[in-house]
């Protein structure tokens, strides 16, 4: 995503705060989950992956222990400056021109729900012009009904995550508000989301030059796309 603020995007707490509204310290915090697990077992051992939004490197990290090779893009400096490991290329990544293509390429922490649909093709055609023709597009979306049965908590080693409230604010287009909540520290973060139906997915990563070939989840959250014939 761009460098620059976004309206519907705000963060509050202390250290940076990216344009987008991410807590570079908050999540720092931030546990790996399974995101590694399902990932390896999704594509070829040790291969080049090209991470878009890696952030702090919490999934990035697992992923080079495993033997992968992976760059890793953010449009944020201060993230980028806690990534070990990996090359690094700070860009908004719709934006992003490498001049080379991997065998995966990442698209990982709902980006594709992007509150700007410019934004949500442009992510995607990132995807599609850096990934090899044989190679594979992994693409993370929000779970079906997580914008219901709110307010929500989850807490994980050191502190807890609550959903707060996500309230429609136009057609298509939902207002998330989420506390993270620590010992020592509190942060919060704003950010519009773009509910997608599975028909509708598969119609924006269609128009972007994908396929989906497989849904690597029971809940359908983690996908992975192969290229289409031609570029779009």
């Amino acid at each position: 995503m761009s460098g620059r603020v976004r309206e519907g995007y705000q963060g509050t707490g202390p250290g940076a705060i990216t344009p987008d509204g991410c807590a570079v310290e908050m999540y720092a915090r931030l546990p790996v989950g399974d995101e590694p697990d399902i990932i390896e077992r999704a594509v070829p051992a040790k291969t080049r992956i090209l991470e878009l939004g890696s952030g702090v490197g919490r999934v990035t990290h697992p992923l080079v222990e495993r033997g992968f090779t992976v760059t890793a893009v953010d449009e944020s400096r201060e993230m980028l400056e806690r990534v070990n490991g990996a090359l690094t290329v700070c860009s908004p990544i719709e934006e992003l021109e490498l001049n080379e293509r991997f065998d995966v390429v990442l698209l990982g922490s709902f980006l594709v729900h992007a509150g700007d649909p410019d934004v949500r093709r442009g992510l995607l055609r990132t995807c599609r012009r850096h990934v090899t023709d044989d190679g594979c597009v992994l693409i993370q979306r929000e779970a079906e009904h997580i914008h219901e049965n709110l307010p929500r908590e989850r807490e994980f080693a050191g502190g807890r995550v609550r959903v707060v409230r996500s309230q429609p604010v136009s057609p298509g287009m939902r207002s998330v508000h989420i506390h993270y909540l620590f010992p020592d520290a509190q942060w919060t973060q704003t950010f519009l989301s773009c509910p997608l139906t599975t028909a509708a997915f598969e119609s924006v990563v269609a128009e972007a030059g994908l396929a989906v070939d497989a849904y690597l989840t029971g809940d359908r959250t983690w996908v992975r796309a192969l290229p289409s014939t031609g570029q779009p």
